[in-house]
């Protein structure tokens, strides 16, 4: 991917060319680059471009509950909207240095509100014919759709903490989470506390879907003062990278070429039945890949610090 040519100024914008996917390169990412260019003008912070594109695809999501093609076809116009302020504000904030916690956790969310739209218009739009059950389906989808879109969201974190460091992930750490929570105050910090009590139920089960992973930070922070040596992260990024291709496909294109598709051939059900083989395929190998390998370099980490 590092080798396909993009300008500069909006390859600076992106978190790198290891974590990208091709609709994203060619497509959203330079859609997003122009509406930061143009907000920055105005001065409009990136949490705001966030909430606007959390009310845009909440409306995507409405138009699918109509039986009507061309209502639906202005929800996918709608939703691919929504995705490229999605990809606008987080340009911005690294354009900018206007990276804000309260941010990371709304731009984590801003999806979520979409899909229960959409998900929500799905059920509401079956239940003539298929009644409870696919509320049922919808439920146990989402349930799923859930665990797809945290595990990639990590995945695409940890690689970029050993691509970048620190300053180039939003990885989180449940524990250091959970000081700073007990530093917050709800008669002061009402909104952000709520927000971070929800951020650190999603981080924990991350952690707990990684617990060979878990243990090879537990050695790169205790036996190598929480700075992984260079061998180690050139060697980590060749076994990650392969992943980063699943991380995309979970995140948003696939899903939403899927959902289009579903709805072009007025069988939206069928989106519910993608999510729960052919992503949740993708989960488990991308979990048990990434485990695998984890567990193998705990073992050389712990044979280099002796």
């Amino acid at each position: 991917m590092s080798e396909k040519k993009i300008s500069p100024e909006l390859e600076s914008t992106l978190k790198s060319m290891d974590t990208e996917e091709f609709i994203d390169i060619y497509f959203y990412r330079p859609i997003g680059y122009r509406w930061a260019l143009f907000f920055n003008k105005f001065d409009i912070s990136p949490n705001s471009i966030t909430i606007a594109s959390i009310f845009i695809g909440i409306a995507a999501g409405i138009c699918f509950y109509y039986q009507n093609l061309t209502i639906n076809a202005i929800g996918m116009l709608l939703l691919v909207w929504a995705n490229s302020y999605d990809s606008a504000d987080g340009q911005l904030a690294r354009m900018t240095g206007k990276k804000t916690p309260l941010g990371r956790i709304l731009d984590g969310t801003a999806g979520d509100f979409w899909f229960i739209a959409i998900y929500a218009s799905i059920c509401l739009r079956l239940t003539p014919t298929w009644g409870i059950g696919i509320w049922i389906l919808g439920a146990v989808t989402g349930f799923f759709h859930s665990k797809q879109a945290a595990m990639a969201d990590y995945y695409r974190n940890i690689h970029l903490l050993f691509l970048k460091g620190k300053a180039g992930s939003e990885l989180s750490y449940s524990p250091i989470l959970k000081e700073n929570y007990k530093k917050l105050s709800w008669k002061h910090d009402f909104i952000y506390k709520l927000f971070e009590t929800f951020y650190i139920n999603y981080t924990v089960g991350q952690e707990r879907l990684t617990p060979k992973f878990q243990r090879m930070m537990n050695i790169i922070r205790t036996k190598y003062n929480d700075e992984a040596p260079e061998w180690f992260r050139t060697a980590f990024r060749t076994k990650s990278l392969p992943l980063m291709k699943y991380t995309n496909m979970l995140s948003f294109n696939t899903r939403v070429i899927a959902l289009f598709i579903s709805f072009f051939i007025d069988m939206p059900w069928l989106y519910f039945v993608f999510e729960l083989t052919v992503l949740n395929i993708m989960l488990v190998y991308m979990i048990i890949t990434h485990e695998r390998f984890c567990e193998i370099f705990s073992k050389e980490l712990e044979s280099q610090s002796e």
